[in-house]
């Protein structure tokens, strides 16, 4: 508790702190390098992650056995604001997983995002978790942004056995017989294997990277497009510009229906891709984490130009006793972003925290919401428990949680999923509660106790 004590003096010493803003250049600030690392350890089934509330391992991505990083897929998109996920099943074993961010102004004309989910090996880090990762990290950061245009970010599978979603995607949107109306989609932007640069990982090198295109629809615009982007934002890339592309990814599927596509990747035409293709060699270890982040930018960059960001300003301004919203003209609801849970009555633009936690601001005008980013708040008097006061145990637990309360008051104690829905509610003033968890998955909770001084939630895992 007394790192509180410290970061509220420094609260005192400044003014006020200002957190997240929409220009392009703000877009590309927001790629996180260790969120990239993180998905795609998970995916590659370096270190294990958490499905449904439950620990688990994807142990390999084969067509055959990839329902579980389809599964990881559609939990992490169905927790960003502003999109509707749906999984596409295509044949008896094919998924896609599809998510919509729709336009607030032209929600017909679509821009696409894309990667292929499916691997041939156990790991296969590089093929094709680099890409996934990315498009999910785009999405997490466009989703908090009201757009003019729809994106759609796509993750196929059975890439590897004929490019057969993006195929079945591709054809049904295309499809304008029997009353049909073809999808107005105006760019594919594919990430096929985004993580490999022949220098060691890490050390400025080359930094080489392809654009396939072939003069179709167009597909030219595009890569002219990101070469302009390219020339305007810093990127720490050498770009290979390479027509006719090659047509061995999914970006092709669209081209045979004559959509506007390209794609995105590491360097085949100079012969820096990775060693270890289609191999269970082809592991973390070998990415390049910071070149993988600055293509992921430059394809962040590009999305957030041709989608248009709306006028909405997501800005929240810090001072030392409250938080507020820049948008003068809107409705506000402010969340704990350590629950994902919404605050009763925090509905002004300025929110006054009484306890120290995360918080964020949903703000809507019209058909627009978007999310503000987290921000740390640390109120300046004591309005947390002690560890004096109330002890949680053990932690992980099996069966049963056990609560110390040494305040002699009467507490409300309630607990949370991760996803942020409420499982139980009561009060106690008893000096020792246990609550059983025999009937909850296993999983991560967030339990929070309150008296009518203080606050406190504590993160609790069932094993």
């Amino acid at each position: 508790m007394k790192h509180k004590l410290i970061f509220s003096l420094l609260l005192l010493m400044l003014c006020f702190n200002v957190s997240f803003s929409q220009s392009i250049q703000d877009i590309i600030n927001q790629v996180s390098n260790a969120n990239l690392q993180l998905r795609v350890n998970e995916l590659s089934g370096e270190q294990a992650t958490v499905i449904n509330g439950v620990s688990r391992t994807i142990a390999n991505r084969l067509h055959s056995n990839n329902d579980l990083a389809a599964d990881y897929i559609e939990e992490r998109l169905s927790a960003f604001p502003n999109l509707t996920v749906a999984v596409q099943n295509f044949n008896s074993t094919g998924k896609n997983v599809i998510a919509t961010q729709l336009g607030q102004t032209n929600p017909d004309n679509i821009y696409m995002i894309c990667a292929h989910y499916d691997s041939v090996a156990d790991y296969c880090a590089d093929d094709n978790a680099t890409g996934v990762a990315a498009v999910i990290e785009i999405a997490r950061i466009m989703s908090q942004q009201c757009t003019d245009n729809t994106i759609i970010y796509a993750l196929w599978d059975e890439e590897e056995i004929g490019l057969l979603g993006a195929n079945f995607y591709a054809q049904q949107v295309a499809d304008d017989t029997n009353g049909n109306t073809r999808d107005n989609i105006l760019g594919v932007l594919n990430m096929d294997m985004i993580g490999y640069d022949g220098d060691a990982p890490g050390t400025p090198g080359d930094n080489d990277f392809d654009i396939d295109v072939r003069p179709i629809a167009n597909s030219i615009a595009i890569k002219d497009d990101l070469l302009t982007i390219l020339n305007t934002y810093s990127f720490d890339l050498n770009v290979i510009v390479v027509n006719p592309g090659t047509p061995a990814s999914d970006h092709s599927r669209f081209w045979n229906q004559g959509y506007s596509a390209v794609l995105v990747g590491e360097s085949w035409a100079t012969n820096d891709e990775t060693p270890n293709y289609h191999t269970a060699n082809d592991r973390v270890v070998d990415i390049d984490f910071q070149y993988m982040t600055e293509l992921t930018k430059l394809v962040a960059a590009y999305v957030a130009t041709k989608s248009g960001l709306v006028a909405l300003d997501n800005m929240v301004t810090q001072t030392d006793t409250s938080l507020m919203a820049n948008e003068t003209a809107a409705n506000y609801q402010w969340y704990n972003c350590d629950t994902e849970i919404e605050i009763s009555g925090a509905t002004n633009q300025t929110f006054v925290p009484t306890t120290t936690g995360n918080y964020a601001v949903e703000l809507t005008n019209g058909l627009c919401t978007e999310r503000s980013s987290c921000i740390n708040f640390s109120v300046l008097s004591a309005s947390e428990f002690s560890e004096d006061e109330l002890h949680l145990y053990p932690n992980p637990m099996a069966s049963v949680l056990k609560i110390d309360n040494r305040t002699n008051e009467n507490l409300s104690i309630t607990i949370h999923t991760i996803s942020g829905k409420t499982i139980n509610k009561f009060q106690s003033e008893k000096s020792y509660v246990e609550v059983d968890f025999k009937k909850y998955a296993s999983g991560i909770y967030f339990i929070t106790i309150a008296s009518e001084s203080k606050a406190s939630t504590f993160k609790m895992v069932k094993a």
